[in-house]
């Protein structure tokens, strides 16, 4: 059969105050390679293919790092090249666009939405559509009724990436054989939050559609958990259900791990603490070395998010309180890691640190720095679960100290996923980390912490659902706005 690949991607929020330009977006096109989100789950996909005796054909894939609205010209410029190249392999028995689920541009509420219906309109309808989406995404019938196959990872940390787009690729690729005919059904979970896949009650909600897919109850089952910080009308947490030609049997299953979720409903979102007691909790716990390595979460900051990754209030805090042995990262601030570089590792100089974006970044540090190492190009690793890894481009990185405090500093933006980082420029036995993540942290740094805090410090993706300002998706209708907006509480 003949796969044609592609995709326009990122993770909008809609809050930032960075703009998503045509410049933002890592593309592969065609055989070219990039140190992108897509590259690996690409990489896993031709070799699929290839050992099935398939054609793949790669149009445009193109990844950048969450942040706001994309403008209209990047997305349209973007969008209009990879339709030019299922286009061209019209008679295509599969398209599979590699996506996320949250995307916003200028002009466009849904962009996901936009590039799957303008890829029918070019394929036809005998043609196979699949979808591979993160579970932060926003998803509603519209959707379902573009696409023949969605498929959402089912892990967060999303740490099943290439397990989750390798079996959209292989549903997509039985419906056109004829071999099963699947069918949707989504349940709206009337809530919204972040829920860690790596802690119970959720890691048994995985295990349980984990199950049902095996035992062919379902040909998939995904968790959308939804994306907080993207206020479009359709967000929020929802239950997707696809079996074979049975639209009851969906339905009746998409209700049930809908309905048990929502009945977990607050036990399943994590629980932040403010900045002064998350900090003040890990020096307590850094002094017993049985804890140590401590991990503080600075959720609010969290580049994967769309955060500016600059803010500058947990450092401050470190700073002010006379913590020693304690690392950050990663704070992007291209104009100081230039400085770093130009001066070389050993050299102290005056910086301007961090704060610069926006409000929300809080003010920069006037800070003397020694420059600890400088990694040129580098690659930052995001763990999954089969040992491989999918490598996210920081640029160049300095690793700077100030009164025993270490800041890991990149010239791109980018969340940190594993300690290695520090590892790599020799800081390896620090008592306290604070890497800028909401939870995709927990793949790199949980098998080592000794204690993990999640903090809820001042920041542009605040993980408390209700200080979240929601001009557009309601939240009369959901959890944790309302306790108990199904009435299932109490239902005989």
């Amino acid at each position: 059969m003949k796969i044609v690949v592609g995709g326009v991607a990122t993770e909008t929020n809609t809050f930032s105050p960075i703009p998503t330009g045509l410049a933002d977006f890592d593309v592969i096109r065609g055989d070219a390679r990039t140190a992108s989100y897509q590259q690996g789950m690409l990489d896993a996909v031709k070799q699929h293919a290839a050992k099935g005796g398939h054609t793949l054909v790669n149009t445009v894939l193109a990844f950048a790092q969450p942040a706001g609205l994309t403008v209209r010209p990047a997305y349209e410029a973007l969008r209009d090249e990879m339709l030019e190249g299922v286009r061209a392999h019209a008679n295509a028995d599969v398209v599979l666009l590699l996506l996320h689920g949250a995307m916003v541009a200028d002009g466009y509420t849904d962009c996901e939405l936009d590039m799957l219906t303008r890829v029918r309109d070019v394929v036809g309808p005998d043609a196979v559509i699949g979808a591979v989406l993160d579970p932060h995404c926003h998803l509603d019938q519209h959707l379902l009724d573009a696409a023949d196959i969605i498929v959402c990872y089912k892990e967060y940390p999303h740490t099943d990436v290439i397990e989750s787009t390798l079996r959209a690729l292989d549903l997509c690729l039985a419906t056109r054989r004829g071999e099963v005919c699947p069918v949707a059904a989504l349940f709206d979970c009337a809530m919204l939050g972040m829920y860690n896949t790596k802690a119970e009650p959720m890691r048994g909600e995985v295990a349980a559609m984990r199950a049902a897919e095996a035992s062919g109850e379902a040909l998939s089952l995904s968790f959308v958990h939804g994306f907080p910080w993207g206020d479009v009308p359709h967000a929020g947490s929802k239950m997707l259900a696809v079996c074979d030609g049975d639209k009851q049997a969906a339905e009746t299953l998409a209700r049930r791990h809908g309905e048990r979720l929502y009945g977990l409903r607050h036990a399943l979102s994590l629980k932040a603490l403010d900045l002064d007691t998350a900090m003040r909790t890990a020096v307590e716990a850094a002094a017993d070395p049985s804890q140590c390595p401590v991990v503080v979460a600075d959720q609010s900051d969290n580049a994967g998010g769309g955060a500016p990754a600059d803010s500058t209030f947990a450092l401050r805090w470190l700073l002010d309180n006379g913590v020693r042995d304690a690392g950050v990262a990663n704070l992007y601030d291209p104009e100081v890691v230039k400085l770093a570089k130009a001066a070389g590792p050993g050299a102290q100089l005056p910086v301007r640190l961090g704060g610069k974006t926006a409000p929300v970044s809080g003010d920069p540090l006037d800070l003397t720095v020694r420059v600890v190492g400088i990694l040129p190009d580098y690659q930052h690793a995001f763990p999954q679960e089969d040992g491989s890894d999918i490598r996210f481009p920081l640029g160049d990185v300095a690793a700077l100290e100030c009164d025993g405090v270490f800041v890991i500093v990149s010239s791109r933006r980018s969340q940190c996923f594993t300690p290695q980082i520090f590892a790599d420029v020799g800081l390896d036995d620090l008592k306290i980390l604070v890497p800028k993540s909401t939870n995709h942290f927990l793949s790199g740094f949980g098998p080592v912490a000794g204690k993990v805090i999640y903090m809820a410090a001042p920041g542009a993706i605040p993980p408390i659902m209700t200080a979240i300002d929601f001009q557009h998706m309601p939240t009369a209708d959901k959890f944790p706005w309302v306790d108990d907006p199904l009435g299932l509480d109490n239902a005989a």
